[in-house]
């Protein structure tokens, strides 16, 4: 069976990726961007160049794949009475960067035109596109994601999150943006503690911290499991305990000459919680802290 038509709209460095592994896997490829050179290399190797978002989307028999730098841009690129008649009858997978709220929008947007709507959280640096690497959040109707799941399938693992709610991808995508950011922020503040002593970063990072946080990261599905019941135990380290310990952490931190910064949210909700009773409970508690 001929493998489908794909239009994509927007070549920075993700949505290059992205028409990339169309192309590499024999995916008749049509590409737009507001800056041309940068589809010479797609060009080069088989994808066809349209002029406009509206050429780019009737070269695709079903699914049009959009990519741009954010929710503005999409609409700005989308919302014209001349691409919403190329789009009827299409299924358009929004990639862009965005939060929940955006994505409902999009979809309500579009939905007049007799479009189908999926919007999708990618969960990988560009390199990592088309490889098992790679894997992306999906959420729409179930009968539209099924059926262009198997195109989708080359840019890289299939997550489908939601048939209900087209905007729990980008949630979802939000809340692991958000636990990376937290581990990356406690790494780079756990690195300069250890550089202002003269230890190498390097060394510090691969023999100690890397092991350290290994061993830290088995708790996280426990704290999941803790804030569906509603229990948080201490394991023997309740957060009275930690949070008499956290003082220490800022004035070493202080003394190095390192920020310390880093360490005062998840400090100011350990004091929250202790001061409402929560002396004997352990970190999964500050979840409750993080909703009220």
């Amino acid at each position: 069976m001929a493998a489908s038509t794909v239009s994509v709209l927007g070549l920075g460095e993700m949505g290059a990726a992205l028409a990339s592994a169309f192309v590499s896997n024999s995916h008749p490829t049509t590409v737009w961007n507001r800056t041309v050179s940068k589809a010479t290399d797609l060009v080069q190797r088989g994808a066809i160049l349209a002029s406009s978002p509206a050429e780019c989307i009737r070269a695709s028999s079903e699914l049009v794949v959009v990519c741009l730098v954010n929710h503005d841009a999409v609409k700005e690129t989308l919302l014209s009475e001349a691409t919403l008649a190329a789009l009827e009858g299409k299924t358009l997978v929004n990639l862009t960067n965005g939060t929940p709220a955006q994505a409902r929008e999009m979809a309500s947007l579009v939905a007049a035109h007799r479009v189908e709507y999926i919007h999708g959280g990618i969960m990988a640096v560009p390199s990592m596109i088309g490889t098992p690497a790679a894997f992306i959040l999906y959420s729409s109707s179930s009968s539209t994601f099924e059926s262009v799941e198997s195109t989708l399938g080359v840019l890289g693992r299939v997550n489908f999150v939601s048939g209900e709610d087209v905007g729990r991808a980008s949630l979802l995508d939000m809340a692991l943006l958000s636990g990376m950011y937290g581990m990356f922020s406690g790494a780079v503040h756990a690195i300069a503690l250890a550089k202002s002593s003269g230890m190498p970063g390097s060394e510090f990072a691969r023999d100690l911290l890397v092991p350290w946080l290994s061993a830290m990261a088995q708790s996280v599905g426990r704290l999941g499991q803790e804030a569906d019941e509603g229990r948080y135990p201490s394991g023997g380290s309740g957060l009275g305990m930690q949070v008499a310990a956290m003082p220490n952490l800022v004035a070493a931190s202080r003394e190095a000459g390192v920020w310390e910064g880093m360490l005062l949210p998840i400090m100011g909700l350990m004091e929250r919680r202790v001061a409402a009773g929560g002396v004997h409970e352990g970190l999964g508690a500050l979840v409750e802290e993080m909703c009220r």
